[in-house]
């Protein structure tokens, strides 16, 4: 009867256990200026030649976009003039870097080299025999080759007629925000928001875009600024579900994992409990 108690107990702790989080999503959401519209799960900032488009949705937020070149000619997209600021804080996308492409192939041959020797004694007619004991070994070589070509990073991106080129440098915020309205690990009871007025903001980030319509001097500059609005904590059951993925009518055979609400105004920073952290907040 003990055993079976005892039994018994260790299974309700192993399932209580498997139902805690031990890993956790805090979700930022972001306003965009007035400039900027969502569209089809997109921010939009849009002139006479061009439309900037954002996502935010990653872990640490991603502050890059996509720019498209609406007209006929080609646009030049001024990286030296053009910069992710950060509560103030400028960061350049113009950094003056050298990149390598490295390429390599490698092949093995095999060399074999025979040895033997001479074995002479009595076979079993007791006649006197001489044998040859013959052992290879097998020698494999490696040889490589390879190139690689350096370029430097471009002052001036060329954007061609009707296309559109991606850039992406920086992540908006990698610290956990911590406030005694938030707790650090939540439960899904535990769950809350912290809002903020644009005054309040802990984190105003923008991109100041600058480019011209042609080789010219005449450069064209813009600022699309968001503020973060809203923050809450989330244990990791409360922001991914497992379900089926569905294709022209035909189901996975396994479920796998999603976010929940997915937003292009929305990003998120994972962390985890530690053994040794007992914070509330």
């Amino acid at each position: 009867m003990k055993t079976r108690i005892l039994l018994l107990t260790v299974l309700i702790s192993v399932f209580l256990t498997s139902c805690v989080s031990t890993s956790f999503f805090q979700v930022y959401k972001a306003t965009p200026s007035d400039q900027l519209v969502m569209k089809d799960n997109h921010i939009v900032y849009e002139d006479d030649n061009c439309k900037v488009t954002y996502n935010l949705w990653s872990n640490g937020g991603n502050s890059g976009f996509q720019f498209f070149n609406k007209t006929d000619q080609t646009i030049y997209l001024n990286l030296e003039e053009s910069f992710f600021i950060i509560n103030g804080l400028s960061y350049n996308y113009y950094r003056n870097r050298v990149f390598t492409n490295l390429k390599s192939s490698a092949a093995t041959t095999s060399n074999y080299i025979t040895t033997s020797i001479s074995i002479t004694g009595l076979n079993f007619l007791d006649l006197a025999q001489t044998d040859k004991i013959s052992e290879t070994n097998a020698a494999d070589l490696m040889t490589a080759s390879g190139y690689s070509v350096a370029y430097t990073e471009e002052k001036n991106v060329c954007i061609p007629s009707k296309t559109f080129k991606i850039i992406s440098e920086y992540t908006i915020n990698e610290s956990l925000f911590r406030d005694c309205d938030l707790f650090k690990f939540p439960t899904k009871k535990q769950i809350t928001t912290k809002s903020f007025t644009k005054e309040q903001s802990p984190l105003v980030f923008s991109n100041r875009i600058a480019y011209s319509v042609g080789k010219n001097d005449n450069l064209i500059k813009f600022e699309n600024e968001f503020y973060v609005t809203e923050i809450s904590n989330y244990p990791e059951k409360e922001f991914i579900e497992w379900k089926y993925e569905k294709y022209c009518g035909q189901e996975s055979m396994y479920m796998k994992e999603f976010f929940k609400n997915v937003s292009a105004d929305k990003f998120y920073i994972k962390y985890s409990r530690g053994q040794l952290d007992d914070w509330k907040h």
